[in-house]
């Protein structure tokens, strides 16, 4: 039987509790120390806590460290970190832009270091359904996708206060922070886009970003696929961030539909009505626990060598990220060239 991995972690905020919690299911790994800055999260930890990254590096010798700061913070920590784990992972959005992300990248491959983004929606488990789903063939040629984001989150002065007050002052916002999310998990269901046509705009005046906005990506095979963001709005849901929206797939032999309780229906393609798919997922923590999903699949790519959103991968997601901004800019489609 294999040691567990012996896990550190940078950052004790809102969404790395996940992080932990998630760990501590785990029974491959076995969380050692936490670095965080802020004294009061410090002492507030059930592990041994750090002032630093350099002091848990000091104290523990990791086999996987997961970073959980802001982007601004990640290439600092990473240059730190090489040469001294073999396995870091970091915290999306993935550096503090797409040419520091790149830097940081080959970096860790020269030294021999993975590299994983922590990007977890593609491990929802709903999406781990359809993709099975697709690639059975059982929608047939897909023709059309849309994701309506509507967390219901962001209307109002006070909007983020509660949770993550960080996000007022991004001056990029939904695309970046969450809009990132389904630009990973549609080249996951549907593969790399072929185009992408952007409108984007603020709707509520006390944030500094974007917060509603329209994406349209031209699929390989002529389908097209839309990310309806509007953070705003909700969706009727009794837990609005489960799936913080819901999507509907059309394809050529059927069509599908994800609820917000994380439901799927599939109607064939010529009938009335639709039929509830059943699946079985657990409602914990964060969006039907992809976190711990993420990282039972970091665990196992150890020995593999192979992770789904492994850095060098995940930066065809920052140049569409950047494509996306530059088409709202521009007020044009961008083809394949650009991406």
């Amino acid at each position: 039987m294999p040691k567990p991995a012996r896990v550190g972690m940078v950052g004790a905020g809102y969404f790395a509790g996940f992080q932990r919690a998630a760990w501590g299911r785990l029974e491959g790994a076995v969380l050692v120390g936490v670095a965080e800055r802020d004294p009061a999260r410090r002492a507030a930890l059930d592990v041994a806590g750090h002032d630093g990254l350099d002091a848990l590096l000091a104290a523990e010798r990791l086999n996987i460290l997961d970073i959980a700061t802001p982007p601004e913070t990640h290439a600092d920590l990473i240059a730190q970190a090489l040469g001294r784990v073999p396995l870091i992972i970091c915290q999306k959005p993935f550096c503090a832009d797409l040419a520091t992300a790149q830097r940081m990248t080959a970096a860790a491959r020269d030294a021999g270091t993975a590299l994983v983004v922590h990007e977890n929606f593609r491990f929802q488990p709903w999406y781990r359904e359809i993709a099975a789903l697709l690639s059975a063939g059982r929608l047939g040629d897909v023709r059309q996708a849309r994701f309506a984001l509507r967390p219901g989150d962001g209307a109002g002065p006070d909007a983020y206060l509660d949770r993550q007050p960080y996000f007022r002052a991004m001056e990029r916002f939904l695309i970046r922070e969450t809009g990132i999310h389904f630009v990973d998990t549609f080249r996951f269901l549907f593969g790399d886009p072929q185009a992408v046509y952007a409108d984007l705009r603020r709707e509520n005046p006390a944030i500094a970003g974007e917060d509603a906005g329209l994406v349209v990506f031209d699929l390989d095979g002529g389908g097209r696929a839309i990310f309806d963001g509007n953070r705003t709005l909700d969706h009727g849901a009794e837990n609005r961030r489960l799936t913080m929206g819901e999507l509907e797939i059309e394809g050529t032999g059927a069509s599908v539909r994800l609820t917000g309780a994380g439901e799927i229906w599939i109607r064939d393609a010529g009938a009335v009505a639709a039929a509830r798919h059943d699946f079985d997922f657990l409602d914990r923590d964060f969006g039907g626990d992809c976190v711990q999903a993420f990282q039972a699949h970091v665990l196992a790519g150890r020995a593999t060598g192979r992770f789904e959103t492994a850095a060098a991968d995940y930066l065809a997601n920052l140049r569409l990220e950047a494509a996306i901004y530059r088409s709202a800019a521009e007020g044009r489609k961008l083809g394949e060239g650009a991406l």
